[in-house]
């Protein structure tokens, strides 16, 4: 479940991190596997030369230089993967239950390597460790297991038609699959989209976010381990202008998916119709709102509130980023809110008590610093936080804002960074309103024990996913998506199998008896 409950001293974890310092974690970096492409199974320098650093976020330090795709790259992993698609090729011929079986041998990799790769996705991504090992490669090992088991059950049906006609459909793969993916969750993201591909016979040229390449490439080399063949799977390091437009209009990639912001969604489906009409399917931003009635359990719904916006240090597209309190209960609330936003801890990201990490880059850490900036001059109350955390890396200090309106900067754009806002309502017709007033619409939170209400609202927001007295639990088997301009299509579940496969109608002519 994509949700952090970890505070605790782990004996285990202790011992892990022990075993796996950020020394010994740099170490298999000098080798140029992992930080090459990876084109055909192979790594390959890219044909620029050109390199780029990858940063430590806590430290602002450079880990490691990785090679930097562009539009030739994609050219050479677009082949790869189209010949890998061929008829009569290995993977063509292959049977769909040895497919669920290549993804189960590296759900089994991933499984062995978790440690490293938990250590590699706190280095580069600046996470708390015990988060990337319970939860971000926990999540990932079980969603390919999910999607294994599904690689032999994608079937057609038998449709009775008038007249002597035989009728049946095919779910075919779509063929050669472009996937784009974000920084804040490198490991989850990558097998949202590898693992349906795969599962259903596509062939993938992937880009990584070039904030956080590096426990993606270490997966490349776990897919060569596990067998699968040659071009099946190809990984690129570079930028979104570059490589990530390369593959949005190569007029070879027949599908694209993208996870990230609603800005570059737009650019990528304008680079698909341009092209070849490429199937997209995106997974953009979020301005999602928390709604808590007078009647809700005050202490849950602070808790859930609070992991809803600081989870992942706010970067996270389904943050709870608008909470809406009854007025009746918005002083109680907002107290406990601030009480709880000061005593989450803020630190290295190696320590297993640590629940807060660094911002991404400086980028990120100076976008979240002016968007606080924004709500102090818009008139917002600051209660908490709003400034930098230490004197190195990017970190920033839990932060509340009171008072907040529905027009205020801060209240409309998605800022992806650890800022809880706390606006107050009085009516249910009036708080449903101001929710849908967004152009996103991809989850919302509702906290009351009135199980009516509960249902009402369920229904009247517009959502892709609604969690009641809960937020972000998110499985394998649960669809994902948003309304609005928050995309189209879905990931997860056997609604996310749909978007990687094109049905074929398959019309017999049944010849008629003779009397």
């Amino acid at each position: 479940m994509l949700r952090v409950q970890v505070r605790r001293h782990i004996p285990l974890l202790h011992y892990m991190v022990a075993s796996y310092s950020v020394t010994n974690i740099q170490k298999p970096l000098q080798n140029v596997h992992y930080t090459k492409l990876f084109i055909n199974n192979e790594w390959h320098n890219a044909v620029s030369g050109r390199t780029f650093p990858t940063v430590d976020p806590s430290t602002g330090k450079i880990i490691a230089h990785v090679a930097e795709a562009d539009k030739a790259d994609v050219d050479l992993a677009v082949e790869a993967a189209k010949h890998a698609f061929k008829l009569g090729s290995p993977w063509r011929r292959m049977d769909a239950s040895q497919r669920g079986q290549l993804l189960n041998r590296l759900a089994d990799l991933i499984e062995r390597d978790r440690v490293y790769l938990a250590s590699l996705e706190t280095l580069d991504n600046g996470k708390p460790f015990s988060v990337s090992y319970q939860l971000d490669v926990g999540e990932t090992i079980k969603i390919y297991r999910y999607f294994a088991g599904f690689a032999d059950k994608l079937h057609g049906k038998t449709i009775p038609m008038d007249g002597n006609y035989f009728c049946y459909t095919r779910h075919e793969p779509v063929g050669v699959c472009g996937q784009i993916i974000p920084w804040n969750f490198p490991l989850i993201m990558q097998c949202w989209k590898l693992a349906p591909a795969l599962a259903t016979g596509n062939t993938v040229v992937m880009k990584v976010a070039e904030q956080t390449p590096l426990s993606a490439l270490y997966i490349a080399s776990l897919i060569r381990e596990a067998g699968f063949p040659p071009g099946v799977v190809n990984i690129l390091t570079g930028y979104g202008p570059t490589a990530g437009a390369a593959i949005a209009r190569h007029m070879n990639v027949d599908k694209v998916a993208f996870t990230g912001s609603t800005n570059v969604g737009h650019l990528i489906q304008q680079e698909a119709g341009e092209s070849n009409l490429k199937r997209v399917t995106l997974e953009l931003g979020g301005k999602s709102p928390c709604i808590v009635l007078a009647d809700a359990d005050l202490e849950n719904a602070v808790q859930q509130c609070h992991e809803a916006l600081f989870f992942n240090m706010g970067q996270c597209c389904a943050a709870g980023s608008r909470t809406y309190v009854e007025e009746s209960i918005y002083h109680e609330f907002l107290e406990r809110t601030v009480e709880k936003a000061k005593a989450r801890k803020v630190g290295n990201p190696f320590e297993l008590d640590t629940e807060h990490g660094p911002q991404i880059d400086k980028k990120q850490f100076d976008k979240v610093l002016s968007y606080v900036q924004s709500g102090k001059k818009e008139g917002a109350k600051l209660m908490c936080g709003g400034e930098r955390f230490g004197d190195e890396g990017f970190f920033i200090k839990p932060t509340v804002f009171a008072d907040v309106q529905d027009n205020m900067r801060i209240a409309k754009e998605e800022i992806f960074g650890p800022v809880q806002l706390i606006l107050k309502f009085r009516k249910i017709d009036e708080v449903i309103e101001r929710a849908n007033n967004t152009r996103y619409g991809l989850a919302a939170g509702i906290f009351t024990k009135d199980l009516d209400r509960a249902m009402h609202l369920t229904q009247a927001l517009q959502a892709g996913t609604v969690w009641v007295n809960t937020y972000n639990i998110i499985a394998s088997q649960t669809p994902f998506g948003g309304y609005k301009e928050s995309g189209n299509g879905r990931e997860l579940g056997e609604d996310g199998l749909k978007a990687y496969t094109e049905v074929k109608s398959v019309i017999i002519k049944v010849p008629e008896k003779n009397s």
